[in-house]
């Protein structure tokens, strides 16, 4: 079995032909490689044939990694802010995948807002990390982590309903709720507490 690594190389090579071939021949090929390579991707993600099929054949262009970007908040307990989505009631730093048209730091303002309901101010980048470099689950996408320090504005009461997430709160770097393995790892989160207050530890890029 092919690694999710190289799945993803040859999804890339058969979008690469498909934006630019202009042989009708050789676009039939390029659509033959994707789909075996969607089913292939399938075995390897959980996913059915169909679903990842499915996923890829909206993928147009040049494939590029997609953009997860994460906002770090703290208090002055130096406590984690961190919310438990909808999605698997585990627990991640609020975020999501960027938008076009938002810069990194106006994605992770809002995601706190929509999520949290509190207002931050974007500081300073902590870290570019690649994610199928570190021990997430299995994904379909490459992916891109962003990881942004945020200065608590404003804090609220009580946590606002929303369709993404369930709850918010303050958590210890030591003591962590159960993550969201697929958005964030443990190690992580502590690491980009320790970036947060130490600033002349500078950048972790991948």
């Amino acid at each position: 079995m092919p690694s999710l690594a190289q799945l993803r190389e040859l999804q890339s090579i058969a979008q690469a032909g498909l934006t630019y071939t202009r042989d009708p021949y050789d676009r039939e090929r390029f659509e033959r490689l994707l789909a075996l390579t969607a089913g292939l991707l399938a075995e390897g993600t959980g996913q059915t044939p169909g679903e990842v099929h499915g996923l890829l054949s909206v993928e147009r262009g040049y494939l590029t990694p997609k953009v997860d970007v994460r906002a770090v908040v703290l208090n002055g307990a130096g406590e984690v802010l961190l919310t438990r989505e909808r999605a698997d009631g585990l627990w991640s730093l609020p975020g999501g995948w960027a938008d076009p048209g938002d810069s990194p730091r106006e994605v992770a303002v809002r995601e706190v807002r929509e999520e949290t309901g509190r207002e931050v101010q974007a500081v300073r980048l902590l870290a570019l990390l690649d994610k199928q470099k570190h021990p997430h689950p299995p994904d379909l996408w490459a992916v891109y982590k962003v990881f942004i320090a945020c200065e608590l504005l404003e804090d609220v009461a009580a946590h606002p309903d929303n369709t993404e997430t369930l709850e918010s709160g303050w958590f210890s770097p030591d003591d962590l709720p159960p993550l969201s393995l697929g958005r964030n790892l443990p190690q992580q989160v502590r690491r980009m507490v320790v970036l947060w207050q130490e600033p002349g530890l500078g950048v972790d890029v991948d």
